[in-house]
């Protein structure tokens, strides 16, 4: 991909609950900020993303959470990679729990569409296979977030407020 190419992206936005601040359109410059993150950081070589992200509430959030990694509760995201195709696109699933969120951002005493930028990107750029499990790779999912973040005004999420 040359680093003008933007990565094409197809995503779908299901909502499993309401939460009006957090439209369609929203989600989708979100996730197009993390696509062109990964795109310009050449980590994962694709072309284009197929996605889904759902926002839910606790119950489903907590069902999920314990049917496909164990844990009996709800996460604030939860996603699944489903890797990059010979034709170089990228499918993932992303979870986004929204009560979760919510307390999670006033925990922080964040802005909650700052916090839902944070874990979107985050969401995003596990589909895409990144992770934090090894704390390089947590370096440099962290730098990715943090950059994007910034380009929108969002402070790092990563600093103790």
């Amino acid at each position: 991909m040359t680093p003008d190419a933007a990565p094409r992206l197809s995503l779908s936005v299901q909502y499993g609950v309401r939460e009006p601040r957090l439209p369609r359109w929203r989600l989708r410059r979100w996730a197009q900020r993390a696509l062109a993150a990964a795109a310009a950081d050449g980590l994962v070589d694709f072309s284009a993303a197929e996605l889904s992200l759902r926002l839910v509430g606790a119950a489903e959030g907590r069902r999920l959470n314990r049917e496909f990694r164990g844990r009996d509760y709800a996460t604030n995201v939860l996603t699944f990679e489903y890797g990059v195709d010979p034709l170089g696109v990228a499918r993932g699933d992303i979870v986004v729990c929204v009560p979760v969120l919510a307390r999670e951002a006033r925990e922080q005493r964040k802005p909650l569409l700052h916090h839902a930028a944070h874990l979107t990107l985050h969401g995003v750029l596990h589909a895409l296979g990144y992770d934090h499990i090894e704390a390089r790779d947590a370096q440099r999912m962290e730098a990715l977030e943090t950059a994007a973040l910034a380009q929108m005004g969002i402070a790092d999420p990563y600093l103790a407020g």
